[in-house]
């Protein structure tokens, strides 16, 4: 998970919202990414999606079998599917998001039966950094947005 949150560091320092997201098989990092969204202009530019096509492509397949995915925020609903088409193994959670969160908050999309895989899913590793971290930013935010105003 630290790894995770160095690259949500990057995220937030680009103006992102602050996620990080590695993926890790025999104990490698084979993929990792942080949110590029306002960057790319890409609305599928997440820290998931970025670590898994990293991952696929490292593996040379998009079958992500024995994977695991540390990321520091719950998956939104088109991540936490990438999650279950990918294979992913288990997901470990750093902090939910009660809004709009698809890893148990809202929905449960890894864990849906009805599904062709079924994701082992572990949350509130490092809860309080990945919350502060979120926290922070947005604080920045509203606070560079007041400003503005002004």
């Amino acid at each position: 998970m630290l790894e995770a949150l160095e690259e949500a560091k990057k995220a937030a320092d680009m103006g992102e919202v602050p996620v990080g997201a590695v993926i890790v098989r025999d104990g490698e990092i084979i993929g990792r990414g942080h949110n590029e969204t306002e960057t790319r202009k890409d609305p599928t530019a997440h820290a998931e999606m970025a670590a898994i096509r990293q991952a696929a492509e490292h593996l040379q397949g998009w079958r992500l079998i024995g994977c695991t995915m540390f990321v520091t925020a719950e998956p939104c609903s088109m991540c936490a599917g990438a999650i279950v088409w990918s294979r992913i193994e288990k997901l470990y959670i750093g902090t939910m998001d009660p809004k709009s969160g698809a890893c148990g908050s809202v929905f449960n999309i890894p864990q849906e039966r009805r599904l062709n895989h079924f994701t082992e899913i572990e949350t509130g590793l490092m809860q309080e950094e990945c919350s502060g971290i979120m926290k922070d930013f947005f604080k920045q935010l509203r606070k560079r947005k007041a400003e503005e105003k002004q």
